[in-house]
């Protein structure tokens, strides 16, 4: 866990090192320079790292599995009838270990293929944040469709933009295309999820109706026969194992 979080956060601020040193135009020797033997360069690599850690949480949710499984947390909590159980900090929390779960391959090549050799001196920030990024752009790949993939190589060409160089596609058209691509998918688990909970409720509500209920709320007597579903099936074991086999 460690080691993803650190590898996760050495990508951040080395994909912001290299960005800010190409797009001033800074001299190639100055972000490698030593805290100490330059003020400008101390000042740089202060701004880059806390620029980039303010937003490692979005850049979390959109290079890895967070929000497939995020997405179907939510979605099983309203089709079970709860508002606030379980609450959103466990919701997330789940999500967020189950992301490093899934993620930790390529939290691992990216630490020995560019966070180690950077800390060796062995490459500098740029090489670095290339190797660091690869594996990231290999799982998204993986787990996006074509079709995503190519409306947005096909919106950039509009716009007089190449996307594609040596058949391997840009970030910048990787990212929105998986990060659709999970959404997708992530509300098509969800319907599967929910789909047994609605039955439950059609049941009842046909019940309560027959029997000339009229003022009791259905809700009130499915929610517990849709727990009691849910742990009789050992419904966690199975969506958590679902979730997990569904990324390539």
């Amino acid at each position: 866990m460690i080691r993803a979080l650190l590898t996760f956060l050495a990508m951040m601020a080395m994909t912001g090192m290299a960005y800010a040193q190409q797009q001033l135009q800074l001299p190639g020797g100055l972000l490698n320079a030593p805290v100490d033997g330059s003020a400008a360069a101390w000042i740089i690599r202060t701004f880059g790292l806390l620029t980039i850690l303010s937003v490692a949480p979005g850049i979390l949710i959109m290079v890895t599995s967070f929000p497939r499984f995020v997405i179907a947390f939510s979605i099983l909590r309203s089709g079970m009838g709860l508002a606030t159980t379980p609450s959103n900090m466990i919701l997330v929390s789940l999500a967020l270990f189950m992301t490093f779960y899934v993620m930790a391959p390529t939290f691992d090549r990216a630490w020995q293929n560019g966070v180690e050799p950077l800390m060796a001196n062995q490459i500098d920030e740029t090489e670095a944040a290339k190797r660091i990024a690869e594996p990231f752009r290999e799982f998204m790949v993986a787990n996006t469709r074509d079709k995503d993939i190519e409306l947005f190589i096909s919106l950039a060409e509009e716009r007089g933009q190449t996307m594609v160089k040596d058949n391997v596609a840009d970030l910048r058209v990787v990212i929105p295309a998986f990060m659709i691509s999970e959404i997708r998918r992530g509300f098509e688990i969800g319907f599967l999820v929910v789909l047994p909970f609605l039955v439950i409720d059609m049941i009842v509500a046909t019940i309560t109706m027959a029997m000339g209920m009229m003022m009791l709320p259905p809700t009130s007597i499915s929610l517990p026969f849709k727990i009691l579903f849910f742990v009789l099936i050992d419904g966690w074991n199975l969506l958590v194992g679902s979730l997990v086999r569904s990324f390539s």
